[in-house]
């Protein structure tokens, strides 16, 4: 069974490669082997508006695995329809990433496709992603307008050229998202959790969670997104839809999860947009830690309940007439058990407070 590793803190180079180190990843990759790195460079912006890779989080995996030998590596990906590739990869900061490891970067735009096989129907797919012998996907774990949550199986859409990109949203992305995961499989995927928009993959309404996760299943990579998201499965119906087609397991057992450290606390946090601002009103916050907050920000988004709530270390052993968060507010009339607890669970709980109302 794959297991999920995940570290809580604010340096993304780091990190990824605590991370990587955690996994012993270079025991996975063949000798002599060419490695490809795929982040999410959806449009020209930079990461800390929540819809791109933390150049940090290439930077990272390029270093350890030099560190370990490894001397093929680039950097592979392609934009949405409509923006450039190149001018994204510079607002990300990544072209100081390839000065400094002397890495090269392919725009998939202009790659070669090949033909493949899927349960859904034939699909066009770039070489590059193809050929590589140890593929890296590096997503952002973000809100999508359209398929509510993007992590590890949606960014492989930016290895298929503009056409077949055309080709998916005419057909409801759902199906042939999870179709060509079955063709195009990861072999290492590492999720940038750091700050990923609330709902829109553009970016604008992000979320500090000072997170990143690893895993080798994709789809249970996404399914443990969701939970962290505050979705349920059935919001996302592309995890399963891949999982059927042969791509991974949705399945978490709790010693799938390995936690690195703990999440840090955070005194003073200031609501990066007005949608956050208006979410958390009724919220009173004393040392809460940011993964803690991101999962109930997110749980309020989803939930479109406003009950009062509690949450941070400062509420130890402290009464509350509302929702305690975490295992740190379990002084309150009601809380959710967990350190911290998913959005899945605060959104739960928030709709059933609702309800009794």
């Amino acid at each position: 069974m794959a297991a999920i590793y995940e570290i809580y803190g604010g340096e993304a180079h780091t990190m990824t490669m605590e991370l990587m180190e955690a996994a012993r990843v270079a025991e996975m990759i063949p000798e002599g082997a060419s490695v490809a790195l795929k982040p999410n460079l959806v449009l020209a912006s930079a990461p800390d508006r929540g819809a791109t890779t933390h150049a940090g989080v290439l930077s990272g995996a390029i270093e350890y695995l030099q560190g370990h030998g490894v001397t093929q590596i680039c950097i592979i990906e392609g934009s949405w329809v409509g923006d450039d590739t190149g001018r994204a990869m510079k607002a990300a900061g990544y072209d100081k990433i390839v000065q400094k490891y002397h890495v090269p970067f392919f725009d998939l735009k202009a790659d070669e496709t090949q033909t493949v096989k899927t349960p859904l129907r034939q699909m066009e797919v770039c070489r590059r992603a193809l050929n590589a012998d140890f593929f890296i996907n590096l997503p952002v774990l973000k809100g999508h307008c359209q398929t509510a949550m993007t992590c590890a199986l949606k960014n492989l859409k930016g290895c298929i050229p503009d056409k077949e990109k055309r080709r998916f949203h005419a057909e409801g992305l759902m199906a042939p998202i999870g179709a060509l995961a079955s063709a195009l499989r990861a072999d290492l995927t590492i999720v940038d959790s750091i700050c990923g928009d609330l709902n829109f993959e553009e970016g604008g309404t992000p979320v500090q969670t000072n997170r990143m996760l690893l895993g080798t299943d994709p789809v249970q990579i996404d399914a443990y997104g969701c939970r962290l998201m505050g979705l349920s499965l059935s919001d996302v119906p592309y995890i399963e839809l891949a999982e059927q087609w042969g791509a991974g397991s949705i399945k978490i057992r709790p010693e799938d999860l390995v936690q690195l450290n703990k999440p840090t606390q955070s005194q003073n946090y200031t609501p990066h947009s007005g949608t956050v601002a208006r979410l958390t009103r009724r919220v009173r916050a004393d040392g809460a830690c940011s993964a803690c907050w991101a999962s109930l920000v997110r749980a309020l988004y989803q939930s479109g309940q406003e009950i009062p709530v509690a949450i941070g270390q400062g509420w130890k052993g402290k009464p509350f007439e509302g929702l305690g968060v975490g295992n740190c507010c379990s002084g309150a009339a009601h809380f959710v058990k967990g350190c911290p607890p998913t959005a899945q669970d605060i959104a739960k709980a928030l709709c059933e407070m609702g309800e009794t109302k």
